[in-house]
Protein backbone atom coordinates (compact mmCIF):
# COMPACT_ATOMS: atom_id res chain seq x y z
CA UNK A 1 0.00 0.00 0.00
CA UNK A 2 1.34 3.55 -1.13
CA UNK A 3 2.07 5.62 2.48
CA UNK A 4 1.01 8.90 -0.20
CA UNK A 5 -1.16 9.28 -3.10
CA UNK A 6 1.62 9.41 -5.75
CA UNK A 7 1.20 12.90 -7.81
CA UNK A 8 -0.01 12.19 -10.97
CA UNK A 9 3.06 14.25 -12.78
CA UNK A 10 4.89 10.91 -11.17
CA UNK A 11 2.27 8.87 -12.97
CA UNK A 12 2.15 10.63 -15.97
CA UNK A 13 6.76 9.73 -15.90
CA UNK A 14 6.32 6.37 -15.23
CA UNK A 15 3.79 5.87 -17.84
CA UNK A 16 6.31 7.91 -20.01
CA UNK A 17 8.68 4.79 -19.27
CA UNK A 18 6.82 1.98 -20.70
CA UNK A 19 7.97 1.14 -24.37
CA UNK A 20 5.42 0.52 -27.13
CA UNK A 21 5.24 -3.49 -27.56
CA UNK A 22 5.46 -3.38 -31.14
CA UNK A 23 8.01 -0.39 -31.27
CA UNK A 24 9.94 -0.78 -28.05
CA UNK A 25 12.18 2.92 -29.66
CA UNK A 26 8.77 4.80 -28.59
CA UNK A 27 6.72 5.18 -25.16
CA UNK A 28 3.14 4.61 -25.10
CA UNK A 29 3.02 8.51 -24.29
CA UNK A 30 5.19 9.25 -27.47
CA UNK A 31 2.39 6.90 -29.27
CA UNK A 32 -0.15 8.99 -27.81
CA UNK A 33 -2.03 6.72 -26.42
CA UNK A 34 -2.19 7.40 -23.02
CA UNK A 35 -5.27 9.74 -22.84
CA UNK A 36 -5.77 10.47 -19.09
CA UNK A 37 -4.69 9.56 -15.83
CA UNK A 38 -6.77 10.70 -12.48
CA UNK A 39 -7.88 9.54 -8.93
CA UNK A 40 -10.64 8.54 -8.09
CA UNK A 41 -13.23 7.24 -4.73
CA UNK A 42 -14.43 3.46 -5.85
CA UNK A 43 -15.95 1.44 -3.16
CA UNK A 44 -13.97 3.93 -0.58
CA UNK A 45 -10.44 3.50 -1.81
CA UNK A 46 -8.65 5.68 -4.22
CA UNK A 47 -8.53 4.40 -7.09
CA UNK A 48 -5.99 5.61 -10.22
CA UNK A 49 -7.54 5.47 -13.45
CA UNK A 50 -5.93 5.51 -16.53
CA UNK A 51 -6.97 5.73 -20.30
CA UNK A 52 -6.00 4.50 -23.34
CA UNK A 53 -7.06 4.41 -26.82
CA UNK A 54 -5.81 2.10 -29.18
CA UNK A 55 -4.42 2.52 -32.67
CA UNK A 56 -6.95 0.98 -34.25
CA UNK A 57 -9.69 -1.33 -32.32
CA UNK A 58 -8.19 -4.56 -33.38
CA UNK A 59 -4.87 -3.86 -32.02
CA UNK A 60 -3.14 -6.90 -30.58
CA UNK A 61 -0.79 -4.95 -28.44
CA UNK A 62 -3.78 -3.47 -25.99
CA UNK A 63 -3.80 -6.06 -23.50
CA UNK A 64 0.18 -6.33 -23.61
CA UNK A 65 -0.10 -2.29 -22.59
CA UNK A 66 -2.48 -2.92 -20.22
CA UNK A 67 0.02 -6.06 -18.04
CA UNK A 68 2.91 -3.17 -19.02
CA UNK A 69 0.85 -0.11 -17.12
CA UNK A 70 -0.61 -2.56 -14.19
CA UNK A 71 3.22 -4.02 -13.71
CA UNK A 72 4.97 -1.09 -13.74
CA UNK A 73 2.50 0.82 -11.59
CA UNK A 74 2.57 -1.92 -8.92
CA UNK A 75 6.30 -1.28 -8.69
CA UNK A 76 5.47 1.91 -7.51
CA UNK A 77 2.67 0.36 -5.42
CA UNK A 78 -0.75 1.57 -6.74
CA UNK A 79 -3.22 -1.05 -5.34
CA UNK A 80 -6.23 0.23 -7.00
CA UNK A 81 -5.98 0.61 -10.45
CA UNK A 82 -8.35 0.92 -13.71
CA UNK A 83 -7.42 0.96 -16.78
CA UNK A 84 -9.99 2.46 -18.85
CA UNK A 85 -10.05 1.84 -23.24
CA UNK A 86 -11.48 4.79 -24.84
CA UNK A 87 -12.42 3.70 -28.42
CA UNK A 88 -13.64 7.67 -29.14
CA UNK A 89 -12.53 9.62 -30.40
CA UNK A 90 -10.36 7.64 -32.52
CA UNK A 91 -6.73 7.37 -31.82
CA UNK A 92 -4.78 9.69 -34.90
CA UNK A 93 -1.13 9.85 -35.77
CA UNK A 94 -1.71 12.98 -34.67
CA UNK A 95 -1.21 12.34 -31.16
CA UNK A 96 2.04 11.07 -31.76
CA UNK A 97 4.56 13.58 -29.73
CA UNK A 98 7.45 15.42 -31.68
CA UNK A 99 9.83 13.50 -29.76
CA UNK A 100 8.27 10.11 -30.65
CA UNK A 101 8.33 11.39 -33.90
CA UNK A 102 11.87 11.81 -33.95
CA UNK A 103 12.48 8.53 -32.11
CA UNK A 104 10.64 6.55 -34.90
CA UNK A 105 13.24 8.41 -37.29
CA UNK A 106 15.93 7.10 -35.72
CA UNK A 107 14.90 3.64 -35.12
CA UNK A 108 15.01 3.47 -38.89
CA UNK A 109 10.96 4.01 -39.63
CA UNK A 110 9.78 6.95 -41.43
CA UNK A 111 6.82 8.93 -39.08
CA UNK A 112 3.64 9.98 -40.65
CA UNK A 113 3.21 13.56 -41.72
CA UNK A 114 0.52 15.79 -38.99
CA UNK A 115 -1.97 15.69 -40.51
CA UNK A 116 -3.67 19.04 -39.32
CA UNK A 117 -3.67 21.51 -36.05
CA UNK A 118 -6.48 19.68 -35.10
CA UNK A 119 -6.00 16.17 -34.16
CA UNK A 120 -10.15 15.72 -33.94
CA UNK A 121 -10.74 17.41 -37.50
CA UNK A 122 -12.07 14.72 -40.32
CA UNK A 123 -9.11 12.95 -42.15
CA UNK A 124 -8.53 14.30 -45.49
CA UNK A 125 -8.96 10.73 -47.33
CA UNK A 126 -7.45 11.97 -50.72
CA UNK A 127 -3.99 13.82 -48.67
CA UNK A 128 -4.06 10.55 -46.74
CA UNK A 129 -3.84 8.48 -50.04
CA UNK A 130 -1.25 10.69 -51.37
CA UNK A 131 0.60 10.86 -48.60
CA UNK A 132 4.42 10.73 -49.51
CA UNK A 133 7.27 8.89 -47.10
CA UNK A 134 10.82 10.22 -46.59
CA UNK A 135 13.68 7.76 -45.99
CA UNK A 136 14.26 7.78 -42.46
CA UNK A 137 18.21 6.85 -43.07
CA UNK A 138 18.62 9.36 -46.51
CA UNK A 139 16.04 11.64 -46.35
CA UNK A 140 14.96 11.39 -49.90
CA UNK A 141 11.01 11.77 -50.98
CA UNK A 142 12.52 9.56 -53.71
CA UNK A 143 10.83 6.08 -52.54
CA UNK A 144 8.70 3.37 -53.62
CA UNK A 145 5.76 0.98 -51.95
CA UNK A 146 6.61 -2.22 -51.77
CA UNK A 147 3.77 -3.11 -49.72
CA UNK A 148 1.02 -1.34 -48.02
CA UNK A 149 1.65 -3.51 -45.13
CA UNK A 150 4.64 -3.93 -43.00
CA UNK A 151 5.50 -5.43 -39.86
CA UNK A 152 2.53 -4.26 -38.30
CA UNK A 153 -0.48 -3.25 -40.11
CA UNK A 154 -0.42 0.36 -38.82
CA UNK A 155 2.99 0.85 -41.05
CA UNK A 156 3.96 0.24 -44.94
CA UNK A 157 7.07 -1.11 -46.44
CA UNK A 158 9.13 1.48 -48.67
CA UNK A 159 12.28 1.28 -50.20
CA UNK A 160 14.29 3.79 -50.73
CA UNK A 161 15.19 4.46 -54.71
CA UNK A 162 18.35 6.72 -53.45
CA UNK A 163 20.21 4.46 -51.11
CA UNK A 164 18.36 1.23 -51.70
CA UNK A 165 17.31 0.84 -48.09
CA UNK A 166 14.02 -0.95 -47.39
CA UNK A 167 12.17 0.75 -44.13
CA UNK A 168 8.43 0.78 -42.73
CA UNK A 169 6.67 4.23 -42.56
CA UNK A 170 4.06 4.64 -39.87
CA UNK A 171 1.13 5.60 -42.19
CA UNK A 172 -1.06 8.19 -40.81
CA UNK A 173 -4.52 7.82 -39.53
Amino acid sequence: MVAREPELADVWNWLGEIPDPEIPAISILDLGIVRDVAWSNEGGARTLRVAITPTYSGCPAMRAIECDIAARLAREGIAHLAIDVWLAPAWTTDWLTESGREKLRAYGISPPRVRAADPHAPIDLISAVEEQAACPRCGSFVVELVSRFASTPCKALYRCTTCREPFDHFKSH
